[in-house]
């Protein structure tokens, strides 16, 4: 990367960083209560909602992970894509009225109290939100090491600041992450979610066009070019297999209504009606954003195998290739700015929803109570978690280079599988139970960490995380139909019967 394109990266990634500060300071004159630190006062409106909602669903994963997987897989990685407007489409019908509802006639600021009064078992509360703190803890690790990763490669281009380490670099993109969270809460999140989701789409379709301009035929040269070097590259589903991407298909369709980074903001927007009008806009905003990943990906794997551009060394450079080498300097930093505002975003969503977890749902569980000053507990159990992410993230990539892989794909899994049955179904279904709820989460967690640890995969292709969620869904309808149906209170029955 030239000096003059690597300072100009650094300078917008630098203007981002006091952009997330001065939000943090603007909403902590707004956050005067536990309600508005983790539910945002339940006043959003649609345009910020939707932003919130598609920017933390793509995330660096999008920016980064997709065009890697595309590179690396080819066109198997689209059944990502397919399947989250899908699982938008799930989680709006099945949840978005009803969490709002529960938020509104229950008070419930989390998804563990939502849990906890469908089923009246604080047994249920205090294992979904031990299930939330495991996932928040392998998401924030690897978000962590992303922005450390990031900072530093910016700083080494530019010479500002050669010989930075990525301990110096995760604490120093730790700070303004925990100084924005801390100070504002939820609301400094979906703030930025604003401002992080505006980036990403205008810089995808600019990212877009600009690899289509970028190879010789547009996608219809790369198509050809990948499929003289691998048709199934190029096929229906790449080099992962019909099993491996129904599998995918179903986990991320399926699997976002467990995702409680993106469900609890369903209890934030100012009325429930608003849904109808958040659905379309939120799947407009995410088809849009991705086309980053379709276009990226496809250009430096034809790229590659044409002899345009030397092997990468990881598939997941591909992103930071293609922008060093082939998109104008002021477009790369706009894109390293809303790659660092995906990671910095979703960080701050898991921060919020653990904090919430520890300091909420566990206290009030074992205390039969509120804390008394909970929003000065939220704010230190927030720094709290993000010095444990730290260490984790250090700690795996000095000592033990597994550790983070191991906890993100445990993060994704332990939401979907802990909580698809228990909420989904469960909010949806007035037969089940709260010892169905609670035998789901058990078996989903120790069966997740029992194959990740083993390294033993499902046969035939499917995926491990579709594999934990089918045993977590046919643990809590099995469980649901031998135990005693429930008997609701009137205002849990009102919101079933919607």
């Amino acid at each position: 990367m030239s000096l003059s394109r690597s300072t100009t990266t650094l300078a917008l990634v630098g203007v981002y960083m006091l952009v997330c500060i001065g939000i943090g300071l603007w909403a902590a004159a707004r956050t005067k209560s536990s309600q508005d630190f983790f539910v945002a006062g339940k006043s959003l409106g649609v345009a910020v909602t939707t932003l919130a909602l598609f920017s933390t669903t793509l995330s660096g994963f999008g920016f980064v992970g997709g065009p890697g997987l595309v590179y690396r897989m080819g066109t198997g990685s689209f059944w990502i894509m397919i399947s989250v407007p899908l699982g938008y489409a799930v989680a709006f019908f099945l949840l978005a009225k009803r969490l709002r509802l529960f938020a509104e006639l229950d008070g419930s600021l989390s998804i563990p109290d939502v849990l906890a009064a469908r089923y009246r078992s604080e047994t249920t509360r205090v294992l979904s939100a031990v299930a939330i703190v495991l996932g928040v803890m392998g998401y924030m690790a690897t978000q962590i090491l992303a922005m450390a990763t990031v900072l530093q490669d910016l700083l080494h281009e530019s010479g500002v600041w050669s010989h930075a380490s990525l301990t110096a670099c995760a604490l120093l993109s730790t700070a303004v992450l925990v100084f924005y969270c801390v100070t504002g809460g939820i609301l400094a999140s979906v703030y930025t979610d604003v401002v992080q989701g505006s980036i990403m789409v205008g810089a995808a379709l600019l990212i877009f066009v600009t690899a289509a301009k970028s190879f010789d035929g547009g996608f219809a040269g790369m198509s050809e070019a990948l499929w003289q070097d691998n048709p199934a590259s190029i096929g229906p589903w790449g080099s992962l297999g019909i099993v491996g991407c129904v599998s995918w298909y179903f986990v991320f369709g399926i699997g976002l209504c467990g995702q409680p980074h993106i469900v609890s903001k369903f209890m934030m927007n100012r009325r429930v009606s608003d849904a109808r009008s958040i659905l379309p806009l939120t799947v407009l905003a995410y088809v849009l954003a991705s086309s980053l990943w379709v276009g990226i990906g496809l250009c430096m794997r034809a790229k590659v195998v044409t002899g345009a551009h030397p092997p990468l060394v990881m598939a997941d450079a591909a992103a930071s290739a293609f922008l060093q080498h082939y998109a104008h300097p002021v477009l790369s930093g706009i894109v390293f700015a809303g790659l660092f505002a995906a990671i910095m975003s979703t960080a701050d969503a898991f921060l919020n929803i653990g904090a919430a977890a520890l300091v909420h749902d566990l206290y009030r569980a074992f205390r039969g109570r509120s804390m008394r000053r909970e929003l000065l507990g939220a704010r230190l159990a927030t720094i709290a978690i993000a010095v444990l992410a730290v260490s984790f993230a250090l700690y795996s990539h000095y000592q033990n280079e597994r550790l983070v892989a191991l906890l993100g794909v445990f993060g994704w899994t332990t939401f979907a599988a802990a909580l698809v049955p228990a909420l989904a179904i469960g909010l949806n279904w007035k037969r089940a139970t709260a010892p169905a709820a609670n035998a789901a989460i058990v078996v989903s967690l120790i069966l997740n960490l029992a194959l990740e640890i083993s390294g033993l995969l499902p046969p035939m292709g499917l995926q491990t995380s579709a594999f934990v969620l089918l045993t977590s869904v046919a643990v809590f309808i099995a469980v649901s139909l031998r135990t005693t149906p429930p008997r609701h209170e009137a205002q849990v029955a009102a919101a079933l019967r919607l």
